[in-house]
């Protein structure tokens, strides 16, 4: 069992604050490989990029089902179960991969090819996504393997993947993209087969860790290792809200971007600088979301119900205190930020001026982040996901009036962050003032 030190807080939560920083790295280093390569590849991968992120993040959502079950089992100190859920995590996370593979490599590039403005725009989303698709099956072997020691509160091993993924990314971006050390220039597709190939490594790395790690055989984790329809059954009831919600959240920014993409070429690559700088602040933002999950579910599995709110208010400010050290720069320096991205004079102004409008949305998020975890990590996904839909439903409404109705400038039109996490705040606090939602059985 986890203890409420600060320290133990930390201690589970950096980790994976700096795997999610290393990531965020990675993309901005993307973004400036491919940005001094080309615009036009730069908004495909932009674009074609959140295409993977959404199937990415649906499966990911099993993977968060399966965290918050076996952190559950660890608090009951039922251990025997654990096997069980990560070998039908592994089954589970492979049918729904192949399913995901099967819709980027064959149908997708037909759909942006026949929705998309921009035809050399929408050919080079397509050749990206087909070559990122083939990432999934490493993804369902990382999710699993991460869930179990996310639940378990060992999040340097996910570190150690990270650092290794990132640092493969970022070589093979160099290498590949431009044609170095006697590869051929690939441009865009160097670009994704960099990242393809950076998440196998992480994969070989986690799967070696585990079968000499002590957690293996304290669990007994291969000698309970199965599948079964009630454990699938289990899974699927707490994984599948989280895999919609997951690619609910992450479809409709992918819908939004293609709206921008309908306005213009250079709204577009300002929304692109903008979204790479994004990714900063859900450095601490994801990293204490996992934490939250993992101590809630822990907890409430303990019984110790009085702890929860302790649990939720050093979560918050060390949330708080993070995002003010990893994303002041949006506010105080943005221009910088752009400028590292995408050094072209014409975009940084007013990436930078729409950078700062926002970044206020991004504190909001911080907060209410913890309170919607809560709510996951309580095993109440079905509960988050119903907030997910109402609150991405309000947002691709007000994005659709701003962009399609009223034609307001894409400054206001980045104003809808603030009604997403508004929104995502408000149900989450009430769910938890006004539902009884700590009885709930996993």
């Amino acid at each position: 069992m986890l203890d409420l030190k600060y320290k133990t807080i930390l201690r589970v939560a950096v980790p994976l604050m700096v795997s999610s920083f290393i990531q965020s790295i990675v993309l901005i280093t993307d973004a400036s490989f491919i940005s001094r390569y080309s615009t036009l590849a730069f908004d495909a991968v932009g674009n074609g990029g959140l295409i993977y992120v959404t199937m990415y993040m649906a499966l990911a959502g099993m993977g968060d089902g399966a965290q918050i079950i076996i952190a559950r089992r660890i608090g009951q100190e039922n251990t025997n179960a654990i096997g069980r859920i990560f070998g039908t995590s592994i089954l589970t996370h492979f049918i729904i991969a192949f399913f995901l593979f099967a819709i980027l490599q064959f149908l997708m590039p037909q759909f942006l090819n026949f929705y998309s403005r921009n035809q050399e725009l929408s050919g080079l989303q397509g050749d990206y996504i087909q070559i990122r698709s083939f990432a999934l099956f490493f993804a369902m072997i990382t999710l699993s393997i991460q869930a179990f020691f996310l639940a378990n509160g060992k999040t340097w091993v996910v570190l150690i993947a990270a650092l290794i993924t990132a640092g493969t990314n970022v070589v093979l971006d160099y290498v590949l993209i431009f044609g170095k050390a006697g590869f051929p220039e690939m441009g865009l597709k160097g670009a994704a087969w960099a990242s393809t190939i950076a998440d196998g490594a992480g994969m070989l790395f986690l799967a070696f860790f585990l079968v000499f790690s002590k957690e293996r055989k304290e669990y007994k984790l291969f000698s309970h290792f199965s599948v079964n329809f009630p454990s699938m059954k289990e899974l699927f009831k707490i994984g599948s809200p989280l895999m919609f919600q997951g690619f609910i959240a992450l479809a409709t920014w992918t819908i939004f971007f293609t709206w921008i993409e309908q306005i213009g070429t250079f709204e577009l690559t300002v929304s692109q600088n903008i979204r790479s700088i994004y990714f900063l602040a859900f450095v601490p933002i994801w990293g204490f979301a996992g934490t939250t999950k993992t101590y809630i579910s822990q907890y409430i599995g303990k019984g110790d119900l009085h702890s929860l709110k302790q649990i939720q208010r050093r979560i918050q400010f060390l949330t708080i205190v993070f995002l003010l050290f990893f994303f002041h720069g949006a506010f105080l320096y943005p221009e910088q930020l752009v400028g590292f991205i995408n050094p072209q004079e014409e975009y940084i102004e007013k990436s930078a001026d729409i950078m700062r409008f926002i970044s206020t949305s991004i504190f909001m998020f911080g907060l209410f982040s913890v309170y919607f975890q809560t709510i996951n990590g309580s095993g109440n996904t079905m509960v988050t996901f119903s907030i997910e839909v109402i609150c991405v439903g309000i947002y691709i409404i007000a994005a659709y009036l701003l962009i399609k109705v009223f034609h307001v400038d894409l400054f206001w039109i980045w104003s809808v962050e603030y009604i997403y996490f508004g929104c995502m705040g408000l149900l989450s606090i009430l769910y938890l003032r006004y539902f009884n939602w700590k009885k709930k059985e996993v």
